[in-house]
């Protein structure tokens, strides 16, 4: 397919709660998406790992069983054709194995349903309630911007959404749209913090201003048990235009899904005007490169 840049599109988000069947699961997420492609969606985001529970509360072996290969996955194919279906570009989030290796993974198909290709989580979190290097290999694809029908898009999975860094990897890659598939929500008492809903939204608006992207975080909502351990996810999903403004948000427990015009055209001019990427100074930030601060990668 030859691609031409685009000025504009549709983006949707989508809130949805889960339950422990994926068959369930993903005909929700199908049906959100044809809502959303019926609005003028052309590109639509799911939740991450929505084919099931949230099972990174807690460790067990069994639940590794829930990864799949790439080929022959049980449900990507049905995604691929739902894009070419719909002429809908979808990011879609799954549980990858790959040899001996477990990835939190993403699938980027176009709108004619061409596998693009697949992110690997980069950012593993690991605490109460989010024991993800239990079952996540680090991320070994490095950062990625892929050029879709409509428009240069980088994703990058929940914990990536904390790290200014990935956002402006993608965007130096030529994305115009950043998205964040997401799983967040309550955490154990002892650890709880009030209100990080806030700072989630607040980190990905300074990743849109600073980079002048287009934003877009799509979580899941509900309370789900997994061997007695429960935690109930905040929703809050939103859209952010390429200023870092707060354009539409979901409530707390409210499913459905979110629409925001993009006029890359518009974000391009502005992002050239306000100079950011004209003054930075790359030789200067080799301090990123280390994780003390202090010693130069080699």
């Amino acid at each position: 397919m030859t691609l031409t840049k685009v000025d504009t599109a549709k983006l949707a988000v989508v809130q949805m709660s889960m339950s422990d069947s994926l068959e369930e699961n993903v005909t929700k997420a199908e049906r959100f998406v044809r809502e959303a492609a019926a609005q003028g969606a052309n590109i639509v985001l799911l939740p991450e790992l929505f084919e099931n529970l949230y099972f990174c509360q807690v460790e067990r072996e069994e639940y590794f069983a829930l990864a799949h290969d790439v080929e022959g996955h049980p449900f990507l194919q049905r995604f691929q054709q739902l894009a070419r279906e719909l002429g809908v570009v979808l990011p879609i989030s799954f549980f990858e194995k790959s040899g001996q290796a477990h990835y939190n993974s993403l699938a980027m198909i176009d709108a004619d349903g061409t596998f693009l290709g697949v992110y690997r989580k980069s950012h593993i979190p690991d605490g109460p309630g989010y024991e993800e290097k239990y079952y996540f290999n680090l991320g070994d694809t490095g950062f990625k911007a892929w050029q879709t029908r409509y428009g240069t898009i980088g994703v990058g999975i929940c914990w990536d959404q904390w790290y200014p860094e990935t956002a402006r990897a993608m965007t130096l890659q030529g994305a115009e749209l950043l998205l964040y598939p997401t799983a967040i929500g309550s955490e154990p008492q002892e650890v709880e913090t009030p209100n990080t809903h806030f700072m989630w939204q607040r980190a990905m608006q300074g990743h849109a201003v600073s980079n002048v992207v287009y934003l877009g975080a799509a979580n899941r909502i509900g309370t789900e048990n997994v061997e007695g351990h429960e935690q109930t996810y905040y929703g809050h999903s939103f859209l952010a235009d390429f200023t870092g403004e707060k354009r539409a948000e979901l409530g707390p427990q409210e499913e459905g899904v979110l629409l925001m015009d993009l006029d890359y055209a518009k974000a391009r001019q502005f992002r050239a005007g306000m100079g950011f990427f004209r003054d930075r100074r790359p030789e200067l930030y080799g301090t990123l490169l280390t994780l003390d601060g202090k010693t130069r990668c080699s």
